[in-house]
């Protein structure tokens, strides 16, 4: 049996730089990654990264306090304020190591880390590698692990946690390359899976973001936290919705409807296109939907006058995608953009150091809530988040470990695992031997269009209902699949078909508690229900798998300095 005495899952920003923390506290580390490392979702980030660093002609005087403002602020109210000051604070840190290890963010003419305006930001704080911030950062990130010589196995996917009396002893995980199943055990394990954007349709995300590691930590009986909360950016490529940073806007770009208007002016009238994403990605959907948008659905990010110059400089990937994707270069014409799913608010519900209620296992990143988002996330706060919770979760574990880890022997975590080891063959033998009549990509596809139209960006109550009994009908429905291939080696049919149970009940907890919010609050925006109300949902909504579903609780949220107050830009 395998053994570590950490075990992260997940290659991305948070589970490397856990790993690396983990590492440098004198344990023994293994990283289980669905894919090559630097072939993860955090690749993908554009415009940049936040930090109060003040290296911005008109930011000399930020500062974390300010910095934490605008994140609550943005949150609409519903981020814990203790966990927001952590991030902000510790987030100049966060990018001066990464300096140090080499990231390449631009620069400016006194050779400072270049900083530009973002969403939602009272001063310009976003650090940039040009348009490929998360591609210089995991990159740079990948070279520190294997500089420590830390142990990746490539190409695994877990299928599930071994938890037996609140406490973790390890995973059991698929080698997609052999399609042998193993037993993984650690004295403690981390999450760092990424988000769930495949829930839906017209998302942003890699294929890979599915949701398996909220789906995995849910039905071993860990919560999940503000599901219901989920982020649409608005500027995602018209046809294949692949990301046009935010950082377009930050330097400078225009968004027009097909009467050339800047209509921004009528949403937020002083932010105009940098107001928070919740806000613009309806403002856009707004202009669509009563008749101002092209005829398809889509407006213009224009950034013909910028020039040249600024655009290959500043924004090289975004005339490159806009070039082979759509034939439009940014230089002569603007981009056809409309909104797209992009991120998740929620997640495995953990405290600041990333402990979940399950002893030894822990979570960071986006497949984790703290909540430093609350209701809506700023741009520039999710990369940030990755290096400031991975750090501490590689240390809490490590900590965790090194106080003996419960003094749990390897006997009875052997134990634990064998069981583990088990149920998952059965599952996973199900899965590959299932020859029922239902195709399980048309399942994924009707979840997707489900959930994009009725518990998308705009939410109503008959929608949703009918949104969750779709879910319920797929879940159902699922015990009726069949799979077109039964071999064992790289059969991604089978590895993606293990997945789509849990996709359906993360889509379900989603489901469940935006009907069971009956306000509107950040991304989260009724039609039924438009305002506000602190009285009686200024509350986290927590989500615990029962056989009939999720059972829904609440919990306070944590306020330190700012009482809500209205959120206007």
């Amino acid at each position: 049996m395998i053994y570590h005495e950490v075990l992260v899952v997940g290659g991305g920003l948070a589970g490397l730089r856990a790993a690396i923390e983990a590492h440098d506290a004198g344990c023994e580390v293994g990283v289980l990654s669905r894919v090559h490392p630097v072939r993860s979702h955090s690749v993908a980030a554009q415009g940049g990264v936040n930090a109060a660093l003040g290296n911005h002609p008109d930011a000399r005087d930020d500062n974390p306090e300010k910095h934490a403002f605008d994140t609550v602020k943005g949150s609409d109210y519903l981020a814990d304020q203790d966990a927001v000051e952590i991030l902000t604070g510790e987030a100049p840190a966060r990018i001066y190591e990464m300096e140090h290890w080499g990231c390449p963010f631009s620069r400016t003419e006194e050779g400072r880390i270049a900083q530009r305006p973002f969403g939602g930001a009272g001063s310009p704080r976003c650090c940039y590698a040009a348009d490929k911030t998360g591609h210089a950062l995991l990159h740079t990130m990948f070279e520190q692990t294997l500089r420590r010589g830390i142990k990746v196995y490539e190409e695994w996917q877990v299928v599930s946690l071994a938890v037996a009396d609140g406490r973790c002893y390890g995973v059991v995980a698929l080698d997609l390359k052999t399609g042998r199943l193993e037993a993984v055990r650690a004295a403690a394990v981390i999450f760092g899976t990424g988000g769930a954007g495949r829930i839906y349709a017209r998302s942003t995300n890699n294929i890979i973001n599915t949701g398996s590691g909220m789906a995995i930590a849910y039905m071993a009986g860990v919560p999940l936290k503000d599901m219901e909360f989920i982020q649409f950016h608005p500027t995602s490529l018209f046809g294949n919705n692949v990301l046009m940073t935010e950082g377009a806007r930050g330097e400078g770009g225009h968004l027009l409807n097909a009467l050339g208007e800047r209509f921004m002016e009528k949403y937020a009238p002083k932010a105009m296109e940098l107001a928070p994403r919740d806000i613009v990605a309806r403002a856009i959907q707004t202009e669509i939907d009563e008749g101002r948008g092209f005829p398809g659905g889509y407006v213009h990010l224009d950034l013909t006058h910028l020039g040249a110059e600024r655009i290959m400089e500043r924004l090289p990937a975004i005339r490159d995608i806009a070039i082979n994707f759509t034939g439009v270069d940014p230089i002569h014409e603007p981009i056809p953009i409309q909104p797209g799913q992009h991120y998740f608010m929620g997640g495995i519900d953990t405290d600041a150091d990333g402990a979940t209620e399950v002893a030894g296992f822990f979570a960071a990143g986006e497949c984790a809530c703290v909540s430093v988002h609350g209701a809506n996330r700023l741009g520039g706060n999710s990369l940030l988040e990755t290096m400031v919770f991975g750090r501490r979760a590689g240390a809490a574990a490590a900590r965790f470990v090194k106080d003996g880890a419960d003094g749990v022997g390897a006997e009875k975590a052997e134990k634990v695992l064998t069981a583990a080891m088990a149920e998952a063959t059965r599952r996973v033998t199900w899965v590959l031997e299932a020859d029922g009549p239902e195709d399980p990509a048309a399942l994924r596809d009707e979840l997707r269009e489900n959930m994009f139209t009725n518990i998308g960006l705009f939410r109503e109550e008959g929608a949703m209902k009918a949104g969750l009994d779709k879910v319920r009908e797929l879940r159902e429905r699922f015990r009726r699949i069949g799979i077109r291939h039964r071999g064992r080696r790289y059969n991604l049919d089978w590895a993606r078909n293990l997945e789509l149970e849990g996709m359906i009940l993360v889509a379900e907890a989603i489901a469940a508690g935006a009907l069971a919010r009956r306000e509107s609050r950040g991304s989260h925006f009724r039609t039924d229900y438009r305002e506000r109300d602190d009285r009686d949902f200024l509350k986290h909504t927590i989500a615990r798998l029962t056989e009939d579903g999720p059972e829904l609780e609440y919990r306070p949220v944590t306020i330190t300095k700012w009482e809500p107050k209205a959120r206007t830009y």
